[in-house]
């Protein structure tokens, strides 16, 4: 049985927050947003002005997107206090070259435009929730490490830290050996699983202890922001200190165990965030879902379970999934898709933009199963027709322009 345009049609709204949070049983404490494809500016525009109505009509006061964590907090000092200048947050608050985009940049001024004559109780919070990693190397734990134990220092008995700030700078060392390219194709080059590494990991662990042993007493004597920061570095150390150890694995497991521990990270601050209220969150659709993500590598297929995937299974309904799907995308070589494929049903919607109720949707196609769309550019992923049960909205855009 083929799924008519009748029963697609059906299942579509108008791109307005209204129609997003009319899936939705009630207003989630996460609320992700995915995207097929990173740097668009006709997707990010889009993002915008969804997250900027969600902020002034569902209250929602953070705003994360998946870039590194440390550097977000640049961001964060600026859209709630002015801190430095624009052109300085764009260069030093993101990772991945994402500050060049048009498209977070408006995003940045909005949110200092919006806080600036706001009490902090109504400001947005700006929040990255990736790990400080990049495909070929991660950071050296020192920023994250030396700033949780200048926070303990300051704030608790010195007998109590488990070693000086000395003794950590040194066995930290250069930062050239945490941040070798060389290491993520050949594990010899890693210093994770050196003595010093081992070492380190175990201080990580003391400090963090340290942390929650003295909780009640530095919620007394510091902000809950610098507390919140105070936890986010010691995730982060642990984090890093976790990933680097397995960059230097041999098994065959090992591309599966890293990226499966930098979604961890992911999910990790992204249930500290909820914690805080309720918050938008921006990624690439893998990171987003709720089933596994999958890869193919250079020594083969890898699955891992998503940030995604891992916060749902914390949060339940608290967490929402929705998903952007597009039909072209012409100056990368996504031309208009096949007309059996999930996009290209879409793609034959009247529309050029459109919300979709995707669990609604997934019962119009329970016998019409679409072929999934073959990606002739690894910069785009297509959507999964076997995930739409998994996925809360679809945001469809029928073609996208060059940015």
């Amino acid at each position: 049985m083929k799924s008519s345009a009748a029963d697609i049609k059906a299942t579509t709204h108008a791109v307005e927050a209204t129609a997003v949070m009319s899936l939705l049983p009630a207003r989630p404490r996460l609320l992700a947003l995915g995207e097929p494809t990173h740097g668009e500016d006709t997707l990010l525009e889009l993002r915008n002005e969804l997250f900027r109505q969600l902020v002034e009509e569902a209250g929602y006061r953070t705003i994360a997107i998946e870039s590194d964590c440390m550097m977000g907090l640049v961001v964060d000092d600026y859209v709630t206090s002015g801190t430095g200048t624009l052109d300085e947050v764009m260069e030093h608050g993101f990772s991945h070259g994402w500050g060049a985009f048009t498209g977070n940049r408006e995003l940045v001024r909005w949110m200092r435009a919006h806080n600036k004559d706001r009490p902090e109780s109504e400001r947005v919070r700006f929040a990255g929730f990736d790990g400080p990693l990049e495909i070929s190397a991660a950071a050296s734990p020192r920023q994250p490490l030396t700033a949780l134990h200048d926070y303990l220092a300051a704030r608790v008995d010195a007998d109590l830290l488990p070693c000086t700030a000395e003794a950590l700078d040194g066995l930290i060392g250069s930062n050239d050996r945490w941040t070798n390219p060389a290491a993520m194709m050949e594990p010899a080059q890693s210093v994770g699983q050196s003595a010093d590494a081992g070492r380190l990991r175990l201080l990580a662990d003391d400090l963090v202890a340290l942390l929650d042993m003295q909780t009640p007493h530095l919620n007394a004597v510091s902000s809950r922001d610098d507390f919140d920061r105070a936890c986010l570095y010691g995730r982060t150390a642990t984090g890093l200190l976790r990933y680097h150890y397995w960059m230097a694995d041999t098994s065959p497991a090992r591309m599966t165990r890293l990226c499966a521990l930098r979604d961890l990270m992911m999910a990790h601050n992204l249930l500290a965030l909820a914690e805080r209220g309720p918050a938008l969150v921006n990624a690439q659709n893998s990171h987003l879902q709720r089933e596994k993500s999958s890869m193919q590598m250079w020594q083969g297929p890898v699955e891992w379970w998503s940030a995604g995937a891992l916060v749902n299974a914390r949060l339940g309904q608290e967490y929402a999934f929705v998903a952007t799907a597009l039909g072209t995308l012409r100056h990368q070589g996504v031309d208009t898709p096949p007309p059996d494929t999930f996009e290209g049903l879409l793609y034959a919607l009247p529309e050029d933009r459109c919300v979709i109720d995707a669990p609604r949707l997934a019962t119009a196609l329970v016998d019409a199963r679409p072929a999934p769309r073959v990606s002739p550019w690894f910069g785009y992923a297509p959507l999964d027709p076997d995930h739409l049960a998994g996925i809360d909205g679809i945001v469809f855009v029928k073609d996208v322009p060059p940015s």
